[in-house]
């Protein structure tokens, strides 16, 4: 991000949009969080990662967002104050497009809490024109990929698991079959690797 959008944040403050680690690992000082919603992207296990939850050898998959007009996505968005909105902005151009190959893009963000108005933030995609983006395949293969590789931060399918947890503990109601599928092979790829059988054979 330019160093004259800062400024142009400093009126309003700064939100940040997480949809995927970000919910439970934002990294920066915040002043408060919100879990809410975007429209218009549907959030898809089609990145690569060659650092955090991979390497070049096993790129692990991690979320990106896709545009669809009649999806939405679910997370959380940070409010920023301006003492630290510098400091934040650095940190996530290292974090997200540096070594994570995404770029930034401002959506309106929903608050999950009835009464409260939309708001602007800032959010980070990454697209097919990324060389490490790796696209579509099926939940089975995207779910035994996520189960064997692992990065500087940790193994990919603790990254499936914790983002799954988060969507159960706070929007319980909403429906994410992508992810909730990918889970399910994730865990049934793992217990067959060990010899076992899931609970419900």
């Amino acid at each position: 991000m330019k160093r004259q959008e800062i400024s142009e944040f400093r009126k309003s403050g700064l939100w940040i949009f997480g949809y995927g680690s970000l919910v439970w690992n934002p990294g920066f000082p915040f002043k408060r969080r919100k879990v809410g919603y975007i429209r218009g992207y549907k959030r898809r296990f089609w990145h690569g990662d060659n650092f955090y939850r991979g390497d070049n050898e096993k790129p692990g998959r991690v979320v990106t967002l896709l545009q669809d007009q009649e999806a939405c996505t679910w997370g959380v968005a940070y409010e920023v104050t301006d003492s630290h909105m510098e400091e934040c902005l650095k940190y996530l151009n290292m974090r997200e497009n540096e070594k994570g190959g995404y770029f930034s893009e401002m959506v309106e963000f929903n608050p999950r809490e009835k009464g409260q108005g939309s708001l602007l933030a800032l959010v980070y995609i990454a697209d097919s024109d990324n060389p490490i983006y790796l696209g579509p395949a099926s939940n089975m293969e995207i779910g035994a990929q996520i189960a064997i590789c692992s990065g500087n931060t940790g193994h990919n399918i603790e990254y499936l698991l914790r983002l799954a947890d988060f969507m159960r503990r706070h929007c319980p109601e909403v429906e994410d079959d992508h992810l909730f599928s990918i889970e399910a092979a994730a865990l049934a790829f793992t217990l067959n690797s060990q010899g076992l059988k899931s609970p419900d054979q």
